[in-house]
């Protein structure tokens, strides 16, 4: 199961206001960096129509999508939206986590 928290789910849904169309997201890990992992957010415009998503719902419409090979990966994530200083993004809290890299983009299970 994924977790979107308040603050999160708010900033997805304006973004897609924003962007003026799109479903929701997708989030999954691909193969890069030092560590061997990393986090991957995509909005998305149409619904995937393969059985091998796993969906959430986040309010007002929106959505967010897993793949099952991925949820192997991120089952338990909480996605969060914070301000740090003068930066600002998604934060991804993963339990299974057993280490990340220096710079912070990659992490290893």
């Amino acid at each position: 199961m994924i977790t979107i928290t308040e603050t999160a789910a708010k900033k997805i849904i304006s973004n897609i206001a924003k962007r003026g169309h799109g479903q929701g997201i997708k989030v999954g890990v691909k193969t890069t960096g030092c560590s061997g992992l990393a986090y991957v957010l995509e909005y998305v415009d149409q619904v995937p129509c393969t059985w091998d998503w796993v969906e959430y719902d986040i309010g007002e419409g929106a959505k967010v999508w897993v793949t099952q090979k991925d949820l192997v990966y991120i089952d338990g994530l909480e996605i969060d939206y914070v301000r740090k200083g003068l930066n600002e993004g998604f934060d991804f809290i993963n339990p299974k986590e057993a280490a990340r890299c220096g710079c912070g983009e990659s992490f290893t299970i």
